[in-house]
């Protein structure tokens, strides 16, 4: 069992999803581990993050990012979007080796704003998708293509293995 964190950062509501998918992993995590359909969804998933995350470094994105939350004062990592995430999205995360705990976490910033970025592997689809307005202008067409391409495919598969989780859990 999770502890609950007395940090005044982190709502209640988010502790209790981090619980949830804890449980989750505990009693069902094998058993989804060894689900072929599963499985193979995890390894696309897996995949398609490490294309999306190559894609934001290629493309500039990561350093725009990081230059906006170190000099600009904040990034749109903003407080309370932890609260988009089901215990089914952070068990994922766990499947995945993400740890759901940060000590790093700051009242201003999201639950998983880490130093070095969002500290889970598999994110919200308002998260893989958002384009401030800034990073818009200094894309090229084809770059933004690019970008909404390889996010595509992630978000897709992120759809098809969160689905065949719940199917999972409701069936075993």
């Amino acid at each position: 069992m999770v502890e609950k964190s007395d940090d005044l950062s982190t709502s209640p509501a988010i502790q209790e999803k981090i619980e949830q998918a804890h449980n989750l992993g505990e009693t069902c995590g094998s058993s989804l581990m060894k689900d072929p359909h599963i499985d193979a969804l995890l390894r696309k998933l897996r995949n398609c993050i490490e294309n999306t995350n190559q894609s934001m470094v290629t493309l500039g994105v990561v350093a725009e990012c990081k230059n906006c939350e170190e000099r600009e004062g904040g990034s749109c990592c903003g407080s309370g979007i932890e609260n988009k995430y089901d215990a089914v999205l952070l068990l994922i995360n766990l499947l995945l080796g993400s740890s759901l705990e940060n000590e790093e976490s700051s009242r201003n910033s999201c639950y998983f704003l880490g130093k070095k970025g969002c500290t889970l592997t598999a994110r919200h689809v308002l998260c893989v998708n958002y384009i401030c307005q800034k990073l818009q202008k200094k894309l090229t067409r084809e770059e933004l293509i690019t970008l909404q391409t390889c996010a595509g495919e992630e978000l897709d598969t992120l759809f098809f293995l969160h689905e065949a989780i719940k199917k999972h859990l409701r069936t075993h």
